[in-house]
C-alpha cells in the first residue's frame, strides 16, 4: 500500500474515532453544536441511539486501522477497500437521509483514500 493511501486511510479512521466519541460520550454537548437542524429536545431522547451508531462508526475505525497493520499486502488493500466502501456508502446514506454535508466530510474523504489505493 502507498504512503499517500496510509496516509489518507489514517484522517479517515480518526474522523470515525471522532464520531465514535461524538456519538458515544459527547451527543448531548458538542452533538447539538454539531447537529444544528436537529431539534435541541431529541438529543436526550436519541442518547441511546447515537451511542449504537457511534459504536458503528468505531467498528469502521477498527477495521481501517487493521488494514494498515496488516503485513500481506494484498490483504492488506483489499481490506481497506472494503471498510473504505463501508465508509462511502455509509457517507453517501447519510448525506440523503440526514444532511448533505455528510457526502463532503465522511464520503469524500474515503473515496479519496479509495482512489489513492488505486491510483499511486
Amino acid at each position: 500500500m502507498n504512503l499517500i493511501a496510509k496516509i489518507l486511510i489514517v484522517v479517515v479512521a480518526i474522523e470515525h474515532l471522532y464520531i465514535l466519541w461524538l456519538e458515544m460520550f459527547a451527543w448531548t454537548t458538542t452533538g447539538r453544536r454539531t447537529f444544528k437542524s436537529m431539534p435541541a429536545e431529541m438529543f436526550e431522547k436519541t442518547k441511546s441511539m447515537a451511542a449504537n451508531q457511534g459504536l458503528y462508526n468505531g467498528f469502521l475505525a477498527a477495521g481501517l486501522i487493521w488494514s494498515l497493520i496488516i503485513e500481506d499486502q494484498i490483504w492488506s488493500e483489499n481490506v481497506a477497500i472494503f471498510f473504505l466502501g463501508c465508509v462511502i456508502v455509509a457517507g453517501l446514506y447519510g448525506a440523503v437521509s440526514v444532511q448533505k454535508s455528510i457526502l463532503f466530510v465522511q464520503a469524500l474523504p474515503a473515496a479519496a483514500a479509495l482512489a489513492a489505493l488505486f491510483i499511486f
